[in-house]
């Protein structure tokens, strides 16, 4: 399995690319999304809800651990559970949090800070690492983790990186 790479060259064009990739997917689908603080995981998080027709804001659920939002697309009621795992310490605190309940659901995950228990969120598809290469510009790699995430890579090998 490959990887494809986005550049972004501000805020606005990460967004962008949030609302890209989320109409590519489908309920149960999980991404993680990984990289630094300010890197621009919230941002893409944001141009996904839009996609998935999210009204309300949506923010960094660091201090909730998750924030759940609904949305409409095609017609179809759709949920999005936006996950920070920041603050969680141990992989066994993911159980306190009922974490594999929702994944299994029909909901669509975006998982903020899933790179610090990888080995055990092997029910992600794809992994999207953000790299800030300057105060506007990033890099956005996604990485395929299963045979959802190379579905998707080839759906979005045909967006402009």
């Amino acid at each position: 399995m490959y990887s494809l790479r986005f550049d972004t060259h501000s805020a606005q064009e990460t967004h962008q690319l949030g609302c890209r990739i989320g109409t590519c997917l489908k309920p149960g689908d999980v991404l993680l999304l990984t990289g630094d603080l300010g890197a621009g995981k919230t941002q893409f998080s944001q141009g996904v809800g839009v996609a998935l027709g999210v009204e309300e804001s949506i923010l960094s659920p660091t201090f909730n651990i998750l924030l759940v939002h609904h949305g409409m697309r095609d017609g179809q009621p759709i949920t999005l559970d936006h996950w920070d795992l920041y603050r969680l310490d141990d992989a066994d605190e993911l159980f306190d949090v009922d974490y594999f309940a929702h994944v299994a659901s029909e909901a669509i995950s975006l998982v903020e800070w899933g790179d610090k228990f990888t080995d055990t969120l092997i029910d992600a598809a794809l992994e999207l690492v953000f790299t800030r290469t300057s105060e506007q510009e990033r890099y956005i790699e996604a990485k395929p983790h299963s045979p959802r995430g190379a579905e998707l890579i080839e759906q979005l090998s045909g967006l402009d990186g």
